[in-house]
């Protein structure tokens, strides 16, 4: 092996950090970042999760830790907990899950055991990979069955539903998608559940944010037994994943699936981030979430109002999230047009609608106004977002120009708002 020499190191070192510098002028400062799985932090998050923190292995629960020398992240712990109860109406949370994917696997964990038979949404209406047999749910060794929906629309087909019920007698049922336009009726899945004793599970990862704020729909309330979320997107803290519950048997199970079980020793920085973005949404969450949907049914008018072909769940309102949809057949695909757009700076992703294949690409396209909204733009800003958008989908040859005035555009918007500075 031939070992670099001291400066071919510092070599290497440097070309890390310019890529991490361009990377972080792009996406940052450069973009519309209309992607639905992120956002920025606030400085403060920011703060707590480069302290010396997340170097410190922490093995064991707050006051029973295998190390010493932790009394202290006893306290953040105890704190962070506290936080997350009170802002999402839980009797427990399990916060020390790296990603919302895991959380998922824990609440399937705690929930159900392999062979067991599940219903989670269909790919056509978003459901999550994870919900499904490619991802955690079956790799667990779940047996999944599409919850019934009418073809068109994001309705559920309630009677055919509760018919299959009787029949197939599931153990878990899961709601919540990658695409949630409108709230899914909790309360109706709780009473399906309740005939045949199953567990209902809620998956908030990109609405986490809206929960928080008491907007969109409070899933522990309406009869969820678990909700599940990512602890960044809407949410707006480090990477990561979190399950809260009611529930406490199921606190109790979940506990021990992170310890000793799939956690074990756990990034404390994270967590106290995790606790800095609780107490911004218990502080400024209700102001950024309302701005977040006013901005979102503004863009979506902003769009309809120039030909782009936006999606309305069940002839409805486009949205009344922070997320807006657009039918991705004339633009080739969803994933085919967000590669086109990143050209011209504006980011986004293909999702799948209940409508029309696109053979090899999804025949939707998934929009998020969160980051922007966190970064000051308001709803008369959703207008040139607009035309940015269209521009990028339908003008792919000026994507140079189009990048040029979307720098331009957001000289203003640098600043993070909704959250405390370091």
């Amino acid at each position: 092996m031939i070992q670099p020499t001291p400066d071919d190191s510092r070599n290497a070192l440097q070309t890390l950090f310019d890529w991490i510098a361009q990377s972080e002028h792009w996406v940052d400062e450069d973009s519309l970042n209309l992607y639905a799985g992120t956002n920025r932090q606030s400085p403060a998050v920011q703060r707590a999760m480069a302290s010396t923190l997340n170097a410190r292995p922490s093995l064991g629960p707050p006051g029973d830790k295998y190390e010493t020398g932790l009394a202290f992240s006893d306290l953040i712990e105890e704190w962070v907990e506290h936080q997350l109860c009170t802002l999402l109406g839980a009797r427990r949370v399990e916060y020390r899950v790296l990603s919302g994917s895991l959380a998922n696997l824990y609440a399937y964990m705690a929930t159900t055991k392999p062979g067991d038979t599940i219903y989670a949404l269909p790919e056509a209406l978003a459901g999550h990979a994870t919900h499904h047999t490619q991802g955690a749910a079956g790799l667990y060794g779940l047996r999944v069955q599409p919850i019934p929906y009418h073809p068109g629309t994001h309705c559920i087909e309630w009677t055919t539903w509760e018919d299959e019920i009787r029949h197939i007698r599931p153990t878990l049922i899961i709601l919540g998608t990658s695409l949630p336009l409108i709230p899914v009726d909790i309360g109706r899945a709780r009473a399906l559940a309740d005939m045949v004793g199953a567990r209902v599970m809620y998956d908030a990862a990109h609405v986490a944010g809206l929960v928080a704020a008491g907007l969109f729909q409070q899933p522990l309330a309406e009869g969820a037994d678990l909700m599940t979320m990512s602890t960044y997107k809407t949410f707006g803290g480090p990477a990561g994943g979190l399950v809260a519950t009611g529930d406490e048997e199921l606190a109790q199970r979940l506990d021990r699936i992170a310890y000793p079980g799939l956690t074990a020793n756990f990034d404390m920085a994270r967590v106290a981030g995790l606790g800095v973005a609780a107490l911004e949404l218990a502080t400024f969450g209700q102001s950024y979430a309302q701005q977040c949907l006013k901005n979102a049914q503004r863009l979506a008018d902003e769009l309809l109002r120039l030909g782009v072909p936006v999606w309305a769940p069940n002839g409805g309102p486009p949205t009344r999230s922070h997320l807006v949809a657009i039918d991705a057949a004339r633009f080739g695909g969803g994933t085919h047009a967000a590669r086109l757009a990143e050209a011209s700076n504006v980011l986004f992703s293909g999702i799948p609608l209940p409508m029309a294949v696109i053979a090899g690409d999804y025949n939707g396209i998934r929009l998020g106004v969160h980051e922007m909204t966190r970064l000051g733009m308001g709803e008369s800003d959703m207008a040139v977002v607009a035309t940015f958008v269209k521009r990028a989908l339908t003008q792919p040859d000026r994507a140079e120009a189009t990048r040029a005035e979307v720098r331009e555009f957001r000289q203003d918007f640098h600043t993070v708002q909704f959250g405390f500075a370091e």
